[in-house]
């Protein structure tokens, strides 16, 4: 991945703009990243991808009809042999 300082990329924003087609740019300020440059498909994709990831709540997080649910919800008897494994 290309790395360029803020500075380059202000200076020459046309030239990394046509650039970004391949892949993405990380902007530097003082050699550390501090954000990338990306084309528009990528960042769909990015967004796509963050859309899809699962979430975990705490149980006080979750509404009183899920609680309701998951202390009612009973595992298929097919896998009865994971419930001998516990004894």
């Amino acid at each position: 991945m290309l790395e360029i300082s803020a500075t380059q990329f202000v200076k020459n924003f046309g030239q990394y703009r046509q650039r970004i087609q391949s892949g993405a740019i990380a902007i530097t300020i003082y050699g550390r990243i501090s954000g990338y440059f990306l084309s528009e498909k990528e960042f769909k994709e990015y967004q796509l991808l963050k859309e899809q990831t699962r979430k975990a709540f705490t149980l006080a997080e979750l509404p009183q009809s899920t609680k309701a649910a998951l202390s009612t919800a009973k595992m298929d008897s097919t896998h009865d042999y994971l419930n001998a494994l516990m004894d």
